[in-house]
């Protein structure tokens, strides 16, 4: 008779069988005519495994560790050769308000500002400037924003040259040889199998570190960008395109080099070199997205394929993962775009889709310069009145 405490550690296990057995069925992951069997290492040649894909989390938190020395010990170092320092914003002490902003909201209405005003007996405009002061300090700083670009820049500079020597002598399609029946069955190369752990390991710790990180307007958009690359990498490495998948890398890294160079120039204040930065970025990242990935890559993965075998699965579901990252590139596109039409127009680039520190810090500069304006307007009016009148009291 088996115990009682074991029986629900059977039936999790029989559970949890089932499910494998279920989840790799091989009419989901493989065309009719081909079986697991035929990706079994034989003759000297590795073929791709899912457990390959264990290794990425570890790898993960250990490119966190790495990521925080560099912060460290790289990007601060070079961000204090470009100037850009540590900034402590100070908020003047007040119990009532900072509990009405960490309990309530951190944009009171104007009905709560007149009574947060009455209580802690201040004016409305003192309230309405300390609590933009207090959203302000916990705003990232320039110089964490110039260490997550640094971060970003020098891994993609690392892996896109990494990928370059990998796959420059590899074709962008499938040799006819290399395919049974629309197919590709090709053994997995050690080049292959770093460049794949290293992407995906570099996407966990993007993932992990999201909440962490500095916060844009398209936050929703890079973690829907994250969850499907590393969906698209383990999916591409599972069902053996591990080909499509290391070009869909490589054609994203490239541009994505460019971009973290602009911004760190941006923090910096190197306003003519991120323009320019920004402007061969701008070039690559429409080249690379609109007309290589969509007229090689998806033309590779979805097209061709339909002229040697009925579609299935896995095929259906990487190919509706890359249709899905091309709506990206058209949504990162648009943004592009604005920041072009900013740059060539008004002779500014600003990252449309980070927070608005900066656009409240300008907007109290202005509300300072107009009231301003208005007291010297109202000086001269007052002037000119007790010119007239002392003029008038003259002619009497």
């Amino acid at each position: 008779m088996i115990p009682l405490v074991a029986l629900p550690k059977t039936g999790f296990m029989r559970m949890f069988w089932m499910f494998k057995e279920w989840f790799w069925l091989e009419r989901f992951w493989l065309p009719p005519m081909i079986k697991w069997s035929d990706l079994e290492d034989h003759d000297g040649l590795v073929f791709v495994k899912p457990s390959h894909l264990y290794i990425t989390i570890p790898y993960a938190f250990l490119l966190l560790i790495i990521r925080r020395v560099f912060e460290n010990f790289v990007a601060s170092p070079l961000a204090k050769s470009f100037g850009i320092k540590e900034t402590f914003r100070k908020v003047t002490p007040n119990t009532v308000l900072e509990s009405f902003f960490k309990h309530s909201t951190r944009r009171p209405l104007q009905t709560d500002i007149y009574g947060l005003a009455k209580k802690c007996n201040l004016t409305e405009r003192q309230v309405e400037r300390w609590f933009r002061s207090r959203r302000n300090q916990e705003r990232p700083s320039r110089l964490k924003k110039f260490q997550e670009a640094c971060w970003r820049f020098a891994f993609y500079l690392i892996i896109t040259v990494a990928g370059i020597a990998f796959l420059y002598d590899k074709p962008w399609l499938y040799d006819l040889g290399e395919v049974w029946n629309g197919y590709p069955k090709q053994p997995l190369l050690p080049s292959q199998y770093w460049y794949y752990i290293l992407e995906m390991s570099f996407y966990w710790s993007l993932l992990f570190r999201l909440g962490f990180d500095v916060k844009r307007k398209d936050f929703l958009a890079h973690i829907i960008h994250h969850l499907a690359a590393i969906s698209l990498m383990s999916f591409s490495w599972c069902a053996n395109y591990i080909r499509s998948g290391t070009l869909v890398m490589i054609v994203h890294d490239v541009a994505d080099i460019w971009l973290e160079s602009a911004k760190m120039f941006s923090y910096a204040g190197w306003t003519q070199t991120c323009n320019a930065l920004f402007f061969i970025f701008s070039a690559i990242f429409f080249i690379s997205r609109f007309i290589v990935f969509p007229f090689w890559i998806l033309y590779c993965t979805l097209i061709i394929p339909m002229y040697y075998l009925e579609p299935f699965f896995s095929y259906i579901f990487l190919n509706l993962q890359l249709i899905i990252l091309q709506v990206l590139h058209l949504y990162w596109g648009y943004y592009i775009l604005k920041m072009l039409n900013r740059c060539i127009f008004m002779k500014d680039i600003q990252d449309v889709r980070s927070d608005d520190e900066e656009e409240e810090e300008e907007e109290e500069e202005e509300e300072e310069v107009t009231k301003g304006k208005e007291m010297d307007c109202l000086k001269n009016d007052l002037g000119a009145e007790r010119h007239l009148i002392h003029n008038g009291q003259h002619g009497r």
